[in-house]
């Protein structure tokens, strides 16, 4: 990935989208000192919606806004939408050294408890929607108490992060950033070579595209032994584990051993992993947060 890809990039994490129908704005939250998230707000012009609960979203690991359009673009109709970026994103502001002790789970979810206090939103209100990396971080947030809510839908989350072989040595290796640039593509040929829908294809290669390298490097190193408890009875908030049996990136079992693991936990079976980010899915979302 060179340098020329950076640039063009850079435009896909910055700025308020433009959807009909949808007043959307763009705010910058210091969560710790020096270290600033993106948050894309989404509020219904239909003065209907005002007072339903904010929906907050936490999307997967190094994941475009642009996936999550179809979806956005319908839902934020009738619900106020909190999209936050995750620090691992390129849209992240350090203005420092990063280092590896930034990206580790319990600081993400650290970092969503100071959006929710200085967005002065109260958090047993918000019903949650997350995506494989930041499912995991709600998980273990709502285990721990970091975080609560009304509900939680929880797609596609991941109960540890092992690594191949080749990739856990590949990214201890100390080598220069710009070979581990170089890997991106091979990386991202694996990763879609392990997908069948073409649709979710393209969503990865827009994802390995604009990535910041150094950030994503550091997370995977940060996340590699990490795993869920195996017992989340503690978990106080409603959930629903949505996951497709086609999903060859997020193992179909282990997800749903977390399903039985959290207390009422309800399974939603969606027909791929793309499907939850259309706008056809809220259908499940709604019958589920209705309930």
């Amino acid at each position: 990935m060179s340098s020329d890809d950076d640039e063009k990039s850079d435009f896909l994490w910055k700025g308020s989208p433009i959807l009909e129908n949808i007043e959307t704005e763009e705010k910058w939250i210091e969560v710790e000192e020096d270290i600033f998230l993106r948050i894309l707000i989404f509020s219904p012009q239909d003065s209907r919606y005002e007072n339903s609960n904010p929906i907050f979203m936490v999307p997967g690991w190094g994941s475009l806004f642009e996936g999550w359009k179809p979806l956005i673009s319908q839902w934020a109709t009738k619900r106020k939408i909190f999209y936050i970026e995750t620090r691992e994103k390129k849209s992240s502001k350090i203005n420092r050294k990063s280092r590896k002790s930034d990206f580790i789970m319990s600081r993400h979810g650290e970092d969503l408890r100071s959006v929710i206090r200085k967005l002065d939103i109260e958090m047993g209100e918000i019903e949650w929607f997350a995506s494989s990396l930041g499912s995991t971080i709600l998980i273990d947030s709502f285990e721990k108490g970091i975080l609560g809510g009304k509900s939680a839908i929880l797609l596609a989350p991941n109960s540890d992060f092992k690594f191949p072989l080749w990739f856990r040595v590949g990214i201890n290796l100390p080598i220069p950033i710009f070979i581990f640039k170089r890997l991106v593509n091979f990386i991202s040929r694996k990763v879609q070579k392990r997908t069948k829908e073409p649709a979710q294809k393209e969503r990865y290669r827009r994802n390995f595209i604009a990535l910041d390298v150094e950030k994503m490097l550091l997370s995977a190193r940060s996340n590699i032994g990490f795993s869920l408890p195996k017992d989340l009875s503690s978990i106080e908030v409603r959930c629903a584990v949505m996951t497709a049996f086609s999903d060859t990136l997020h193992d179909f079992g282990k997800v749903k051993m977390i399903k039985k693991s959290i207390p009422n936990c309800e399974l939603i079976e969606v027909p791929s992993n793309q499907y939850a980010h259309e706008a056809e899915v809220l259908s499940e979302i709604e019958e589920f947060q209705s309930k």
